[in-house]
């Protein structure tokens, strides 16, 4: 094994996420992951929460807003760029992309990304539109 990953962003999506955000895939580690999600302008995700890991995001482009809910904390977040927000292990959480771009953003996700079983759809905020 190497010592260090170097990657470029990929120039089209590698897989779809269970929210239906385009992602593409980033370097990982055995603590951690990173990948790039885009989501269309005018789209809204399906809403989703995560079995076992919890997540970092950082957006890039765009704007819109992020809805999380977890136990009796419940907010909706404005996203654009340079907005930061982290997704606890358990919670609730959809995003919709509101402005004249796809909305871009970054995350971590700590373990790394199990796979498409990690995230089951929940009840959301908003109509999903992907």
């Amino acid at each position: 094994m190497t010592a260090f990953v170097t990657m470029h962003l990929p120039a089209r999506a590698d897989v779809q996420a269970p929210d239906g955000s385009d992602v593409r895939l980033l370097p990982s580690t055995e603590r951690g992951s990173l990948a790039h999600f885009s989501l269309p302008t005018g789209r809204t995700s399906i809403a989703v929460a995560h079995r076992t890991v919890e997540e970092i995001w950082y957006v890039l482009s765009g704007t819109g807003e992020m809805w999380r809910l977890l136990a009796e904390a419940e907010e909706v977040t404005p996203l654009q760029p340079g907005t930061a927000i982290t997704i606890p292990v358990g919670a609730r959480f959809q995003f919709r992309a509101t402005g004249a771009e796809p909305l871009t953003a970054v995350a971590i996700t700590m373990p790394p990304w199990p796979g498409m079983q990690e995230a089951y759809p929940v009840e959301g905020k908003w109509p999903a539109s992907v």
